[in-house]
């Protein structure tokens, strides 16, 4: 099982008129993502795997880094044809920091403009 997941939504659009057959924003960055990805960031350390919807509509595109002990970071307005090496970037630091702290100025270009939310992890509690 990975220890790092990005979760890329694919309803994401970044408009309510889309053609028929035509993929959405979300699916296109997830192509992207899968197409740069031939590194070893796609390992048994970290995956790339789609979901269905992340709930941030009103601000598409939205990825999220989770990983078990470490923050989940969710960035939100992606645009689509800017982002995928950026994020793929940022894996490499969210993965290897043991705490998964990526500070600000750290993150690449194309994420500083971007809307960004960091989520602390939740110990717990041992079952007795």
């Amino acid at each position: 099982m990975p220890k790092h997941t990005l979760l890329v939504c694919q309803s994401c659009h970044s408009s309510e008129e889309r053609p028929d057959h035509q993929p959405t924003d979300g699916k296109r960055l997830l192509e992207q993502l899968n197409t740069l990805s031939t590194e070893p960031l796609q390992s048994d350390e970290f995956v790339v795997q789609p979901v269905a919807c992340l709930w941030t509509c009103d601000k598409p595109c939205a990825v999220a880094f989770s990983a078990p002990h470490k923050p989940t970071y969710l960035f939100t307005n992606l645009p689509i044809d800017e982002t995928a090496t950026a994020l793929l970037e940022f894996g490499k630091l969210y993965r290897d920091r043991k705490t998964g702290n990526v500070s600000w100025k750290q993150f690449p270009k194309a994420l500083q403009d971007v809307s960004v939310a960091k989520i602390p992890f939740i110990n717990s509690p041992q079952q007795t």
